[in-house]
């Protein structure tokens, strides 16, 4: 944080990983930037997370929309709830509400840290704790931590634990794409939970070869997996490049 000062920022969806990852930077610099992708879809208890976060370290959390051109045109082709559909709109639905936005966050910074953790999925197992990408460091300080160093420090530190926790979830995102882990399930089961054999990734944080597919909420979306591991052949109108981002 010395190194970058306000071009620092640390991601956070309040959930156990991010909120250890702000409480320990909170005690070296009480002024560290934090922000968070408001979807317009996230649960009442996340809200009331960030309102806790304001209160508890006084930080001023700085949330982060999707564009409103682009959801409205979404919902218009797709409809609201377009991720129950078919996989590419699911990820259509990430790319627009998540991914994009991340993306013009990050042209304020010059590095971030995320709470990935490699214990949390096979399709984290190998996350490294630095990434550089397009001049942007990215930085995963508790990648190699595991549940129980993480249950540790949130006790020890008495850090404040997202509500749903406390209901079952394991993983915590929007509203309608999270729910509570079934008898045998972990991790992130709890992510869109009607797809089968599929990655249960956003597209924030995994690449595919070194590039992310994303989708164009002007351009119809025909048999891409854009947000899996292996993205199907998108037409010429629909491919957007961009730069890899990070849950």
């Amino acid at each position: 944080m010395q190194t970058f000062g306000a071009r620092f920022a640390i991601a956070c969806s309040f959930q156990k990983e991010g909120m250890s990852i702000l409480d320990m930077a909170w005690r070296i610099d009480r002024q560290v930037r934090v922000f968070t992708l408001d979807t317009g879809r996230l649960p009442v208890e996340t809200q009331r997370m960030m309102e806790l976060v304001r209160q508890r370290y006084g930080i001023e959390i700085e949330v982060v929309r999707p564009d409103e051109t682009e959801v409205a045109e979404m919902v218009a082709a797709h409809g609201r709830d377009l991720f129950h559909d078919r996989v590419e709109l699911r990820c259509l639905c990430c790319s627009v509400r998540k991914v994009r936005p991340l993306e013009r966050k990050l042209r304020e910074v010059d590095a971030w840290a995320a709470g990935l953790r490699r214990e949390q999925s096979t399709d984290r197992a190998a996350t490294l704790k630095l990434e550089l990408r397009n001049g942007v460091l990215k930085i995963n300080p508790i990648a190699d931590w595991t549940s129980a160093q993480l249950e540790d420090y949130i006790l020890r530190y008495d850090v404040p634990v997202h509500p749903l926790y406390a209901r079952g979830f394991a993983s915590i995102g929007c509203e309608p794409c999270t729910r509570a882990l079934l008898p045998g399930e972990s991790g992130r089961d709890g992510r869109w939970w009607w797809e089968k054999e599929t990655s249960k990734e956003c597209g924030i944080h995994i690449t595919s070869a070194g590039a992310v597919l994303r989708g164009n909420p002007s351009a119809a979306i025909q048999g891409a997996s854009l947000c899996t591991r292996q993205p199907a052949a998108v037409p010429a109108n629909s491919r957007r490049e961009t730069r890899d981002s990070a849950g």
